[in-house]
């Protein structure tokens, strides 16, 4: 009988793969997330899907089918965030005078008055109202390492040039 190999991990499996950089915040809360999914949450569904069984015909019995697809959904977002847990980066912006992963930065588009606050980062690193931009978009990479006052020019999906100020970086 052939040896048999240990199941390679997720980042054997992908090792050009880019680690995901989160902040220990959005660790933790993904963290929580994963733990509540893998306990508690499965034990509700398959207690959703033992009971709709026991109502009988499977085929047209809609608390069953909706048990599943709510099963189905939950094993990808469990699928998701294991990805990004085991293979992650922790950064911590804070204090720095540069734009990073975790910064929310104020900028102003060329010929506007008006300021917009996006928080750079993963789309898993969102709080409050903000909007996120990637680190991996065309304006999160022009901003990326960029100082307050600093005009930044990017170049957008379409080929317009578009340049804006960093007003301010929290």
């Amino acid at each position: 009988m052939a040896d048999q190999k240990d199941s390679p991990s997720l980042t054997d499996e992908l090792p050009d793969k880019a680690a995901h950089e989160l902040t220990q915040a959005a660790y933790d809360r993904l963290k929580a997330e994963y733990d509540e999914l893998t306990t508690v949450k499965k034990i509700d569904i398959a207690r959703k899907i033992e009971a709709a069984r026991e109502l009988g015909d499977l085929s047209e019995n809609g608390d069953y089918h909706a048990a599943k697809e709510e099963q189905g959904k939950m094993a990808g977002r469990i699928s998701h965030i294991f990805s990004i847990l085991e293979n992650h980066v922790i950064v911590d912006a804070s204090g720095s005078d540069e734009v990073r992963v975790g910064s929310v930065v104020e900028i102003r588009y060329e010929g506007d008055s008006d300021t917009e606050k996006f928080l750079v980062g993963s789309i898993e690193e969102r709080s409050d109202d903000l909007e996120v931009i990637s680190p991996g978009s065309a304006l999160g990479e022009a901003l990326v390492g960029k100082k307050v006052g600093e005009p930044v020019t990017y170049e957008t999906p379409t080929g317009a040039e578009l340049t804006v100020e960093l007003v301010g970086i929290e």
